[in-house]
């Protein structure tokens, strides 16, 4: 008898696993206290990772597969991963264990050691969902100082022959459309509602509430409205082509108190718990533009695809050339603490306000959202990346460990010192204002620097320059900031440093 594990992110049907002679095979699924522990999820992450769950192996008993479920208050769950596997290799007497390959470290090195300790045979399995393999970055980059994302997109575009008129040429002439993609949306053109589906999951909120599991944010019980199932993902993955994808790129960076989604998909759930195949949502929305070229613009589908072909596969690949060291890095040395108002949301910051109250609420924000106000504020007021590390883990539905530290370390608070970006992703209150509504009904003023009233992102951009010019010296890419740091007059200066210093001890009071 073989035993195979799949966890909770590995719900991906058209795995081979399931295609094979399955006589003699057995499955194991489990709901654990060690997942929902290691750190404090969001209550609608849990719910959606157990409902997917739950759906996913509800379809393999339709095939007639042989699947043992522990949902979390089973009487035979252990809580644990080794337990949990230990006891059942015995009751079943199993002869062989196979397992599909984590895509979090931990797991991975939990799998290993737990298959050192067997006497039986054990197997590992490539999961079949990425478009890389966990080495195929590094390989990419062997013997280069820099990597550059760029790069490796243009050379998966060219892989899998996706957007390319011949294997050098892409198509539009280019291959990147981003400066088209940085379009701030104030009313107009109107905005589709998100695919609902209005389902009811009070039966696990209430096994949450009753096993004292620790969460934060919230949940409307009888609206859960994600999907977890294929069936639901592949119909938001349509909605997106029928209904959103003619502006996406437009205004992917856009930012509105009013609006959580614009004309963002809601696809990365799906995805990050293998629901669907990020081939298969690049060729689904490809062939939907091709057969509307006269309504959808190129650089609607192009930014769309570079971030799922490009940044998704790129991040990956990062996190498995640089952990286990990557989860500590601190280049900046930034030790603050992360302000109460990131649990929740009450800051006179209107930005800030709206991107955390909606993260708490929804378990979601978009990437700009998450890069350029709440993780840019982090960075400014030097919070220490492993709090904010902690919090993206935890708030957002999609956030895995692979991507999420790698977006959080690097892109977001550059504790990595450059290895994903080349310059800290910082602003002042310009940037927010030109991206976004917010600024508009803010208790502060983001045309002023130093007065009560005045922006606290901009005096704590000048500030965080000054603190950490040492670091950024030698990057052509800070040379312009530093040198109007450097031209500044010194009174204003000092000025701009002593609100900053306020507000980074008093961070409570804005």
């Amino acid at each position: 008898m073989i035993l195979r594990l799949i966890l909770g992110d590995q719900l991906n049907h058209q795995h081979s696993w399931y295609s094979d002679d399955h006589k003699d095979v057995c499955y194991f699924m489990a709901e654990m206290r060690q997942e929902t522990d290691y750190t404090t999820h969001h209550i609608q992450k849990v719910v959606a990772f157990f409902h997917s769950m739950r759906n996913f192996a509800n379809w393999l008993k339709e095939k007639e597969f042989d699947i043992t479920y522990f949902e979390l208050d089973h009487n035979d769950n252990e809580q644990g991963l080794a337990l949990n596997l230990k006891k059942i290799i015995q009751e079943k007497k199993i002869t062989k264990f196979e397992y599909q390959l984590p895509d979090e470290y931990r797991l991975d090195e939990q799998l290993r050691a737990f298959c050192n300790t067997l006497e039986i045979e054990t197997e590992a399995f490539d999961t079949e969902h990425f478009l890389t393999s966990r080495t195929d970055l590094a390989d990419f980059f062997k013997g280069k100082k820099q990597y550059t994302m760029e790069y490796f997109y243009r050379y998966m575009r060219k892989r899998y022959d996706i957007m390319m008129i011949t294997n050098k040429d892409p198509e539009g002439g280019k291959w990147n459309f981003d400066q088209s993609n940085r379009k701030k949306w104030s009313g107009t053109p109107s905005i589709p509602i998100e695919k609902r589906f209005k389902k009811n999951v009070a039966q696990i909120v209430q096994l949450i509430n009753d096993c004292n599991i620790k969460t934060i944010g919230s949940i409307i019980p009888d609206d859960f409205n994600w999907p977890t199932s294929r069936e639901e993902s592949i119909t938001v993955l349509n909605y997106f082509c029928e209904h959103l994808l003619v502006h996406f790129g437009d205004y992917q960076d856009a930012m509105h108190p009013d609006e959580k989604y614009l004309f963002h998909s809601r696809l990365s759930f799906a995805m990050n718990s293998k629901l669907l195949h990020p081939k298969e949502v690049i060729e689904t929305v490809i062939i939907y533009w091709r057969e509307h070229r006269d309504e959808i613009h190129i650089s609607q589908v192009e930014g769309f695809v570079r971030q799922i072909l490009g940044w998704r596969e790129y991040m990956r690949g990062i996190y498995w050339m640089k952990m286990p060291e990557y989860q500590t890095v601190n280049h900046l040395n930034n030790q603050n603490p992360l302000p109460d108002f990131y649990w929740t949301g009450n800051t006179k910051m209107n930005c800030l306000h709206h991107a955390i109250k909606q993260s708490l609420e929804n378990a979601y924000a978009h990437h700009i959202q998450r890069l350029m106000i709440t993780g840019n504020y982090a960075l400014l007021t030097q919070t220490h990346p492993d709090e904010v590390d902690q919090w993206y883990l935890g708030v957002y539905i999609d956030a895995i460990e692979w991507v999420e530290i790698t977006n959080t370390r690097g892109m977001s608070q550059f504790a990595d010192g450059g290895i994903v970006a080349t310059k800290p992703y910082v602003s002042s209150g310009s940037y927010i204002n030109k991206m976004s509504m917010y600024c508009k009904g803010c208790h502060y003023k983001v045309s002023k620097k130093t007065e009560d009233d005045a922006c606290p992102f901009n005096a704590l951009y000048w500030n965080f320059l000054d603190e950490k010019r040492s670091y950024f010296k030698n990057n052509q890419r800070m040379t312009m900031m530093l040198s109007l740091l450097d031209k500044m007059d010194k009174e204003k200066l000092e000025a701009l440093k002593n609100r900053a210093i306020a507000i980074i001890e008093n961070p409570n009071d804005y």
